[in-house]
């Protein structure tokens, strides 16, 4: 196991990935090193000349005006962090909190903060002994940083608060000593540099990122299945199309539908269709958007998670605290660098993003189950002409991706457009971005469940049409789905089937094994 190295300036979403959830190691760069040193000294020649500095010999937010005496200014970083520690709900999830914990530390080895290497260290040690603190979910206005996040993670590095260690909660001094790590003691400006950020709303959203681009692989491969099953027309994926309106996500999903279902005896092209059409006119010259459009539609939600990955990345290698320190340049300047908006503003575009995602798939799932309109499938996709009306097969499902549907359009609304002054309105235009990217979070779930749905229905539909006559990447999804899912021949319930593809796209399988047959090289 490979260790991933903290400088303040290299990290990536993979590295986060490594740490949050597969428990990779954390180092600090010996440079990195020297550059917390020489904040630190720098930001001790500032007290030493009696500077004014905010934070550090002044109150917070609206006491930024009150002048600490000095030998209250290590007594007022401790109480900063008791008093911030405000948060309510359940805590958050064990990789958010590692995210958290990671990219806090390295913003702190950027060396703009002014804290002991010691306290990197301790941050650090907690990491990778698997001390994780009790943080709870909300609290946060992420605008003067996630404050009531990072002050419970605080606490727990000060021996306080709570923790989980080796899957038991338990005091933050009793973890702390479990896995042989000396608590911090705080000194001036260190409880401001360690609660004062955007961590929390950024870890959320890396894993969000990152979660979601696999999501939309699923995705396509999902719609792949469903334009098979509803015999679908491949015109609408011609390269030629997307060429001339070349955005990139658009250009992307289209070549991976060309390369899913390559090979297919299913889908046919326009000229078979206006043949059959001359024969019975029963039959449009054209599909339906749900299925016409995947490119445009699927690709714009590409577009939108690669602009959001950029703007995550450079955020994780940002420093967000206040004030700054500048050693080269001797100076400590105040700024507004743990202003959310930026994270929040892409947290709420890929909420937008997703609720599309799932509202598309719902209305695949709608066609397949209406025998007026999938193209001679028996209705709600079982065969039940003995016994017709004893069996509901698909029907119900359709309620759920309807009701999952529905449910995102209500969270898509977003949160960075509002706004509530805080600290007496001293801070007076805030981020929302913990409440944007918990949103994202909540609607990408859903929507792993609508396509979970919309794989089930199609891998049922095929059946009627001839599996054996899938593409080459379509058969390898159908075989996935079927390794966990029996067809459908009577009634049973639907959860465990829903919960059971679900956990295959979660996972990661489901993309990674299409990908490993070297069919679906999706970008």
């Amino acid at each position: 196991m490979n260790s991933v190295l903290i400088d303040g300036e290299s990290l990536t979403t993979k590295d986060v990935i490594a740490v949050s959830r597969n428990n990779d190691p954390v180092e600090i760069a010996q440079k990195a090193r020297e550059k917390v040193k020489k904040s630190r000294r720098a930001l001790e020649e500032f007290i030493k000349k009696e500077k004014v500095v905010y934070g550090v010999t002044t109150g917070f937010g609206a006491f930024g005006s009150v002048v600490i005496p000095s030998e209250r200014i290590k007594e007022l970083q401790y109480n900063l962090i008791r008093s911030h520690s405000a948060g309510v709900g359940k805590p958050l999830d064990r990789d958010v909190t590692r995210a958290l914990m990671l990219l806090r530390a390295n913003t702190l080895a950027k060396g703009n903060s002014g804290i002991k290497l010691v306290t990197l260290e301790t941050l650090v040690q907690m990491i990778n002994k698997g001390v994780h603190p009790l943080i709870p979910e909300k609290g946060s206005v992420s605008a003067s940083g996630d404050l009531a996040p990072l002050s419970h993670m605080t606490l727990v590095m000060m021996g306080e608060g709570e923790a989980e260690f080796e899957g038991k909660v338990m005091n933050g001094q009793q973890a702390m000593s479990k896995a042989g790590i000396t608590p911090i003691k705080l000194d001036f400006k260190e409880g401001l540099a360690l609660n004062n950020g955007t961590q929390m709303v950024t870890a959320i959203g890396v894993l969000a990122i990152h979660d979601t681009e696999r999501l939309i692989k699923t995705a396509e491969i999902a719609a792949s299945l469903s334009l098979e099953a509803l015999s679908g027309i491949s015109d609408a994926f011609d390269e030629k199309i997307h060429n001339v309106r070349p955005h990139p996500g658009q250009i992307k999903t289209a070549r991976n539908i060309r390369l899913l279902t390559s090979g297919s005896q299913i889908i046919r092209s326009s000229s078979d269709v206006i043949k059959e059409i001359r024969r019975s006119k029963t039959r449009h010259p054209q599909d339906p958007y749900s299925l016409r459009c995947i490119p445009q539609v699927l690709g714009a939600a590409r577009d939108a998670a690669s602009y959001a990955r950029r703007i995550i990345e450079t955020e994780i290698n940002s420093a967000t605290d206040n004030p700054l320190i500048f050693a080269e340049d001797g100076e400590c300047l105040s700024g507004g660098n743990f202003h959310g908006q930026p994270i929040s503003v892409v947290m709420d575009l890929l909420g937008i993003a997703l609720t599309t995602v799932g509202n598309m798939s719902e209305r695949r799932i709608a066609r397949l189950i209406d025998e007026n309109l999938s193209q001679g499938l028996p209705p709600f996709l079982i065969h039940s002409e003995v016994e017709k009306g004893i069996h509901s097969g698909f029907m119900s499902v359709q309620y759920t991706a309807a009701a999952l549907a529905s449910e995102n359009k209500t969270m898509a609304h977003p949160a960075s457009v509002d706004s509530i002054p805080t600290s007496a309105n001293f801070e007076d235009f805030v981020s929302m971005g913990s409440i944007a990217a918990r949103k994202a979070t909540r609607i990408l779930v859903n929507s792993e469940y609508i396509l979970a749905i919309e794989l089930l229905c199609a891998a049922q539909a095929v059946e009627f049409r001839g599996s054996e006559k899938l593409g080459q990447g379509t058969r390898v999804a159908y075989s996935l789905i079927r390794e966990k899912v029996p067809m459908l021949r009577k009634d049973r319930v639907m959860s465990k089937d829903i919960e059971d593809v679900g956990k295959l796209i979660r996972n990661g399988r489901f993309v990674e094994a299409v990908e490993r047959a070297s069919i679906h090289r999706q970008s």
